[in-house]
């Protein structure tokens, strides 16, 4: 098969490591793999795992762009692939206006990924309109169903995201010159139990309700960790929290690390990591990360986090905005430590396996 994803850019974030994830795989099946982008960081990387790229300014949303549906028309009957797979709205836009003149006869196959709770609209429902709709968690695929009802439920198929069991090692523990550089760098962490709150910094995330916890176990060694950047548009909001919590007065008590590049190794000296989003989460990789490192979460049982914690820890749930809840949990599991299960379905051999299986298949079908 030849197959071609379309995305905005190849910077950085799950939906571009997934892209890189299938493009790598589909070489090693003995497939060709092209992926059109505006180009970023990782293109060296998708290219380097046999890939081609293809860089068209597929990202920005302005009128200018419709000029690129005549161009990828031309590109889809140059290359003639078996499936074009879209990954994010706007670009899914400009292939499905270049891709819905071709002749159906003998047209790419079409497949869209929903990635996310996108606004509910005109402009969102494109990620519906592939002949074959990939949801990443069964809370997508209902999310899609009850919001677009006239979607064909036949047409969804539930592929959820996937981490490597060989690169999360089950109670793995970091090299004792990072653990140094690190004490360096923070040295109010060491000896304390570290609760830790991964993610970048926006108003969904949680913060102020972890602030409150950390609050309500100031009579221990407990120890917070805000692991994450903040986007310039965001530093308001940071500083709002910063802000917070020397008014609640755990300011001492809590580490802002910034943007990290080794959020694994964070997370396997944590205590517990915790899962705040005020609104559910399509997946939740970071959480499935957590667990797939041995470390218990505590999360709102919502979204994508749900499913997850059902399958590895469900003792982990909590109904969303319940701290008192989260709280009693943390306590609870300091008399009574938990683990979460060793094995999982969430891996990223079994993602592969299915999205190339579904192209194939799809590829294979009537028209």
């Amino acid at each position: 098969m030849k197959v071609i994803q379309i995305l905005p850019e190849l910077e950085s974030g799950g939906v571009e490591r997934g892209t890189l994830e299938v493009g790598q795989y589909l070489i090693e099946q003995g497939h060709e793999s092209i992926v059109i982008s505006n180009g970023g960081r990782l293109v060296a990387q998708l290219e380097a795992e046999g890939s081609r790229h293809i860089t068209l300014p597929v990202h920005k949303k302005r009128l200018n762009s419709l000029k690129q549906v005549k161009v990828l028309r031309a590109l889809f009957e140059q290359e003639r692939p078996d499936v074009i797979h879209l990954r994010s709205r706007l670009p899914a836009w400009l292939a499905w206006l270049a891709w819905r003149k071709m002749d159906p006869k003998t047209r790419p196959r079409l497949v869209t990924t929903v990635h996310g709770m996108y606004s509910v609209n005109f402009y969102s429902k494109i990620m519906t309109r592939g002949e074959a709709v990939i949801c990443v968690s069964n809370s997508v695929k209902d999310y899609v169903i009850k919001n677009y009802p006239d979607v064909p439920e036949d047409k969804l198929t539930v592929i959820h995201r996937g981490v490597d069991p060989a690169k999360l090692i089950y109670d793995a523990l970091p090299s004792d010159e990072w653990l140094a550089e690190w004490h360096a760098q923070f040295p109010e962490t060491k000896n304390k139990k570290l609760l830790t709150l991964p993610g970048r910094i926006t108003r969904l995330k949680g913060h102020e309700d972890f602030l409150k916890i950390i609050a309500a176990l100031k009579d221990s060694d407990y120890h917070g960790l805000i692991a994450g950047g903040a986007h310039p548009k965001k530093i308001q909001y940071l500083e709002e929290i910063k802000t917070l919590a020397q008014e609640m007065g755990v300011a001492d008590r809590v580490t802002f690390t910034g943007h990290r590049s080794d959020l694994q190794n964070i997370i396997s000296i944590s205590s517990i990591v915790l899962s705040l989003t005020q609104q559910p989460e399509s997946f939740g990789r970071t959480t499935l990360e957590a667990l797939a490192l041995g470390k218990p979460v505590i999360g709102y049982e919502h979204g994508g986090v749900g499913e997850i914690l059902d399958a590895l820890l469900p003792s982990g749930k909590i109904p969303l905005g319940d701290t008192e809840g989260a709280i009693n949990l943390i306590k609870a599991w300091e008399t009574h430590p938990v683990k979460p299960e060793k094995t999982y379905p969430f891996t990223l051999a079994r993602m592969l396996s299915q999205t190339v299986g579904l192209y194939q298949t799809l590829a294979a079908s009537r028209r």
